[in-house]
Formats: structure tokens, sequence, C-alpha cells
């Protein structure tokens, strides 16, 4: 226990020093996922500072990166809409054999319900990213904030006739201490992540070397990567983008890997 409350109280520590840092205005309680390369060597094996740190984040069930000490990368998606990139982006992850997570508003799944088959004939998981889309910050009621999930849950259960895996990831990123808790009761995992750009805005796609200036150097052990399947620069990097990891001497793993 001493141990437990000792690594906590090291966490909270180095959250203070990476506010003041990045002068960004976060709280333990809460705020919008980010991570910091500051300083970041990766070579070092070390990963990037996030707003939380693991060891707090476990305590909820809540992750943002694995094993630092093992190359493995987990790779993850979000979409609210289909834009028609995916099934190429499924293609070449059928290509590498490459398993991913795709965390889906709740109209997503309903109005691609052939995709998401695919997705989970192929070995992919599918996870709630909400109906909607809302802040969930907002929602100070478990009953509100199990609206959400459940509402997801349910056009998952219509298309695949399965339950849908409990993993959770907060709309944008915002998120607070008690919506990680709420999500834990309701038996979710919280999944944040270590690696992302910004590749979200369809009328300002990046580059290609924008992309890979941001992607390649800051891999580390235990990356969790988000990408947002919406974006054509994705769907056009992507087989490269996977080849160079794995020249790297990095293997892809499933996030039921990460949590087992």
């Amino acid at each position: 226990m001493n141990k437990i409350l000792g690594n906590i109280f090291k966490c909270v520590i180095i959250t203070v020093f990476v506010v003041v840092l990045t002068a960004v205005t976060v709280t333990a309680k809460k705020g919008r996922w980010g991570v910091s390369f500051s300083g970041f060597d990766a070579n070092a094996g070390t990963p990037p500072r996030g707003n939380e740190c693991a060891d707090y984040l476990l305590q909820f069930d809540a992750y943002y990166v694995g094993n630092s000490n093992e190359k493995a990368i987990y790779l993850t998606f979000d979409a609210g809409y289909e834009n028609g990139f995916t099934e190429g982006m499924l293609d070449t992850l059928k290509k590498h054999d490459v398993p991913a997570t795709f965390f889906l508003v709740g109209t997503y799944i309903k109005n691609n319900p052939k995709i998401i088959n695919r997705m989970i004939k192929e070995g992919h998981i599918v996870a709630n990213h909400t109906m909607n889309h809302p802040d969930m910050t907002s929602m100070s009621s478990i009953e509100a904030f199990r609206k959400e999930l459940s509402a997801a849950e349910d056009e998952y259960k219509s298309v695949t006739g399965r339950d849908m895996p409990k993993y959770y990831r907060p709309p944008s990123g915002d998120y607070s201490e008690s919506n990680m808790k709420m999500a834990q009761e309701l038996g979710y995992k919280t999944i944040f992540w270590s690696l992302a750009y910004a590749d979200w805005d369809n009328n300002s796609q990046p580059s290609k070397e924008m992309a890979f200036s941001k992607l390649l150097p800051r891999i580390h052990p235990g990356a969790i990567i988000l990408l947002h399947n919406t974006s054509q620069t994705n769907s056009l990097i992507l087989d490269e983008l996977i080849v160079k990891y794995k020249e790297m001497g990095y293997v892809f793993k499933s996030l039921d890997e990460l949590v087992a």
C-alpha cells in the first residue's frame, strides 16, 4: 500500500511539473488529455509525459501507454463518421496482419454495419466512443454517463449480435477523475494515447512528410497510437508507416494484450 501511495504521490508531483513546464492548465481532477515530448529521447526507452502518470491512471483501469520495456505498438483509430478511407485501411491492416482498435461513435456503427462486421471478422476491436461525442466531463451523474455508453452498446449489439468490448475513449480526450471512476464502475477501461498528430481536419490534411516527422521519431516502446480513419493522409501513409515501424523492431499488439 505504501508503495502504491508513493507512486501516486510521485505522479502528482510530476504532473504539477509538466503543467508548469508546458503552461497547460490541467489538473489531476479534470482536463483534456495530451502528452508532452519536451526532452523526449526515443533511444532512452521512456514514454512521453502525459497529463497524468500511468500509475495514477491504473487505479481507474485507465491507460495511456504500455510496457516501456517492450517494443510493442497498440494501434487505435477514432471516427465519428465514415469518409471513404476505412476499407482501404482495413486492407492494409490485413496485408500486414496488424490488429487495431476502432473507437467509434454510435451513429457510425449504426450507419456502417458492413464495415463494422468486417472489422470484427478480421480480428479488430470495435470500442466505445459514446453515442453522440459529447463532453463527458459535463455529466455529473452516472445515469447520464451510462446512457451515452449504453446507446452505443445497443447499436453495436444490433449490428453484430454481440456484446460490445468494454473499452472507452473520452471524446476529444476530455476527462475527469469522476468520469474515469464512472467508466470503471460500468466495467470499462479508459484508453488514452501516447502518440498522435493533427490528422482530423479534412480541410487541412497534413502532408506525408509532416505526418512522418511526427509519427516516426516519436515512436516509443508501449506506444498507444491515435489516428483518425477519416484522414486521407492516414489512408496514404498507413502501409509505409507499418513497414517502417516493423523495420525499427516494433511489433503490433491488441489492447486485449495491453490490459491482460
